[in-house]
């Protein structure tokens, strides 16, 4: 794995090993990015990501741009790796070894949050996952986006009433669900660059 683009281009990072962790494919990170690049969702932003795993995508965000990075990881060999990587690039990504679900319960998930990034094992329930989505609408910025990257044997996320779905875009083995707010209205969704 490596970072695709920004200060950290060309990066490598590590991927956890063993732990059940699935790290996001190059090419489907550099697609992800493109299109949030086009919509202006990652410079300047506050990005939450959820299930963090190595931490690559908000690496990413923050080579690109962003303000500042949380990620959430419950997976403790995992949430270490991601801290490993933040430091071996010099990115100030804040980690957090805790449950999506318990972490988003508490004071520190208040946000707004800009851009939020899931990327949860495939294995875990509609219902698990539509109770996250819940939680986090109720933490995005105006103009957010939320990014939900599924098998693409996996059915559309169960989204709350906080948040509206844009177009998907299926990469290989990878379905990547687009949200925003209702009031957001962005324009016909971008190509993938």
């Amino acid at each position: 794995m490596r970072i695709v683009a920004g200060t950290a281009r060309g990066r490598r990072l590590a991927a956890p090993r063993g732990s059940g962790t699935r790290p996001t494919s190059d090419r489907t990170r550099e697609a992800l990015f493109a299109r949030l690049d086009a919509w202006g969702a990652v410079e300047g932003a506050r990005v939450l990501d959820l299930f963090c795993g190595s931490g690559a995508l908000a690496l990413e965000a923050l080579s690109r741009g962003a303000a500042e990075a949380t990620g959430v990881e419950a997976d403790r060999a995992a949430a270490r790796l991601a801290r490993d990587n933040a430091a071996g690039l010099g990115l100030p990504l804040v980690v957090v070894a805790d449950r999506a679900e318990r972490w988003l319960g508490g004071a520190q998930a208040e946000g707004p949050w800009d851009l939020v990034l899931l990327d949860p094992p495939y294995d875990l329930g509609e219902g698990a996952l539509a109770a996250v989505l819940g939680a986090v609408a109720e933490r995005c910025s105006p103009g957010a986006v939320v990014v939900v990257e599924r098998s693409a044997r996996s059915p559309e996320p169960t989204w709350p009433a906080g948040l509206t779905p844009l177009e998907p875009r299926t990469y290989g083995e990878t379905t990547v669900w687009f949200a925003e707010p209702p009031d957001a209205d962005r324009s016909a969704p971008p190509g993938d660059g």
